[in-house]
Formats: C-alpha cells, structure tokens, sequence
C-alpha cells in the first residue's frame, strides 16, 4: 500500500533512485546534496536496498564512472551541486555522445565566486546545451516521482540520453513535505526490467570499442542523432508521465499550469519558489487581476509548441529568473522569447525580470508589484526592461 511521509527533497530523490532499482551509485559529497548518498549509503549498509555505491575522488570521475557503468547495462544513479556539475561538465557534454542512460540528480546551488551555499540555477542552466534531458522540479513529490519518469524516459531504445532532475538547494533539499511513496513491485512495473545487454558491453562477450577522430561529416551526424533524440524525448516524456498519471494518479505535462484558462497575464519561472507564484496568483485573482502562473519542467527538450498554445490570448508575460547570463540578462527569458518569435498570432508582452540569486527571497510584495509592471507595460504597448529585484535599501 502507498505510503505518505514526511521527506526532504534530497530523502525524495534517495527514494527515487530505491524505488527505481539502481544498481550502481557513484558518489561525492557536495553541499547540499550530501543528504542524497548519505540516505543511499545507510539503505545499502543495512541491506534495505540492493546496490552498490562507491565514493570516488572528484565529481569528474564520479559521473565518468556513471556513464561508463551504464555502458555495461547496470542502471545508475548519482547525485552532484553546483561547483560540482562544474567540476563534471566535460563529462556532461561528453555523455549525451555516448548514448547512454542514467539518471544525475543536481541540487542546485549559486555558483563562485563569491561563495555561497544557497540557490539559484546557474549551475543547472549552465548544462542546457549539454545533450543531457533537463527535468525541473518544484515540490518535493515531484522529485520522488521525476526521477522515475527520468529512467523511463532514459532507458528508451530511441532516447539512450542521460537525464538531469534538477531541485532547488535548501528551499527543497531540506524541506519536509509529505509525500507518498509508492509500492517497490509498482515502480518496477512501471520501468519494467531494465534489461539491455545486447546494447552494452557484456563480460560474456568480450569486445573493444574506442571513440574516434572524426571528420566534420560523420561527426555532424553523430551529433544531429543526439539532437532528434533529444527532440524525441518530448513525446516520450508525454507518453511517460501518461503512464505514471495512470498507475500513480500524479500527472507531470511538460508544462504545469495554473489559473491560466482566463488568464490575461501570467507568471512564467521554474523552481521551488514558483510555488510562492501560485500564492501570489490567488491574491491577486482576489484583487480581480486575471493572472496565472506556467511552470516548464522541460528545459531540454523545450516545448516551445505547448508554451506557445498556453501564451495564446495572454496580453503580458512575466517571466522571472533565478540566475543572470553576464552581458545578456535572464536565461529563461531568451528561451521563452525565441520560442515566441515568429509563432502565429499574436504573443504578449513579455518583461524580464531577475531574482533570487544566491538563494534571496521573493516576496509576495514583488510578485504584485511584477504584476503591476507587466500590466502598466501592456497598456502601453511597450517593451518592458530587465528589471532586477533589489530595493533601494539593498542597493545603497
């Protein structure tokens, strides 16, 4: 019978991978993902889960080691923050050409220099070119819930792309939340067995193989085969989450959407904090202000056509942004905007607006005053500026 407890993000993540079946962790503490190996290690220790864990020396070798299990045909889980998915991001661009499928679950953290332990996405957006499937996360069932999706959506015989569930540090990581736990033998009915031997290398039929030197020809094709499996994993992560709706009754779109079917204007962000959004949406529907909130939880492969069909008839879009691209300003703010340049009919008025970096609040306060801006931008039809959330007092 399904359980509901109590869990952080990172215990959810833990039990995604349990549920999951991995068999192979390799492992490096990082703050503040620690929580996710330390939760797999005592299971393992105590003979509560199957699998094995090996701690390695840096977050490079720890995901090279991922991918290189995953050639062998184990499914694999590993976990890393921040500095660390730096630490590892040749192997993040170098694993998508492998073809192979694993799950990393990121907690994010603000990036160096200065220094500190609190979030923002930086780190999670700097592997959107990657190759690697980027899921978003907001609460922390939907950790527990995404990392399974994540296998399912990985393992695909047409997909074969590592897959990136990514959860806001502090504000998920270590927030209790109730969340249901589903049967073991469930999950496994719904992965099914994860048995790919004829793809991957087998002790019972040695073989060699080696990555080359190649020409611009072969190589574009190499790579454009990662791009429509990239492409690809849209509707299999639809058919996924159709599946999981069904078995689980959670159901995950690629884009959560809330308020919206009236709506003439809307937040647009990812993360934990959209959750504050939902609470500044129903106050100022209170108001009489005609607002929603839409959350992507694909970033790669992003679903440009259902964010379009979403926008259509919303007058002014707020999009709010928990990182900064030096030079350029929100990083979601581009990927919303190109995917509207040149759609049919008309789009909103789309204002950028930036906070939350390094893990500081956004209020309710802000989100009415965002509110206010797109509204008094939309009437008179111009395009708002990047508008970064600082008070004066925060200034000076």
């Amino acid at each position: 019978m399904t359980r509901q407890v109590l869990l952080t993000g990172n215990a959810a993540a833990a039990w995604g991978a349990r549920l999951s079946s991995a068999d192979y962790i390799p492992a490096f503490p990082i703050t503040p993902q620690t929580e996710i190996i330390e939760t797999l290690s005592e299971w393992i220790n105590n003979g509560e889960m199957d699998s094995h864990l090996t701690m390695f020396e840096s977050e490079h070798s720890m995901i090279t080691a991922a991918g290189s299990a995953a050639t062998a045909g184990v499914r694999v889980f590993t976990a890393t923050s921040s500095q660390g998915l730096m630490f590892g991001m040749e192997m993040i661009f170098a694993l998508p050409g492998w073809r192979v499928p694993f799950v990393l679950v990121n907690v994010s953290r603000g990036l160096a220099s200065p220094i500190t332990l609190e979030c923002d996405h930086n780190d999670i957006l700097a592997a959107r070119d990657s190759g690697c499937i980027q899921i978003h996360c907001s609460t922390c069932q939907e950790i527990l819930d995404s990392v399974i999706i994540g296998y399912k959506i990985s393992e695909n015989k047409e997909i074969r792309l590592p897959v990136i569930v990514n959860l806001d540090g502090f504000y998920l990581s270590f927030t209790r939340e109730a969340v249901e736990i589903p049967e073991h033998h469930e999950v496994s009915q719904y992965l099914g067995e994860y048995n790919q031997m004829n793809d991957h290398y087998s002790s019972s039929a040695p073989q060699a193989r080696g990555l080359i030197v190649l020409g611009g020809s072969q190589y574009s094709y190499f790579r454009y085969q990662a791009h429509l499996a990239n492409l690809k994993a849209l509707d299999v992560y639809k058919e996924a989450a159709e599946e999981f709706a069904i078995q689980f009754g959670r159901n995950y779109s690629v884009i959560e959407s809330y308020r919206t079917d009236d709506a003439e204007y809307c937040f647009i962000m990812i993360g934990s904090f959209s959750t504050k959004a939902k609470s500044a949406v129903d106050h100022l529907r209170s108001e009489g202000l005609k607002i929603g909130l839409i959350r992507p939880r694909l970033i790669r492969p992003f679903p440009s056509e259902e964010l379009n069909i979403l926008l259509s008839g919303i007058k002014g879009a707020a999009v709010i942004d928990q990182n900064i691209s030096f030079g350029k300003g929100g990083i979601l703010y581009t990927e919303i905007t190109s995917a509207l340049y040149g759609a049919h009919g008309s789009y909103p008025v789309t204002g950028s607006f930036i906070g939350g970096l390094g893990g500081r609040d956004i209020t309710i306060d802000e989100f009415i005053v965002i509110a206010g801006e797109m509204r008094e931008y939309t009437k008179k039809g111009i395009q708002p500026r990047t508008r970064l959330l600082f008070t004066g007092d925060e200034l000076e």
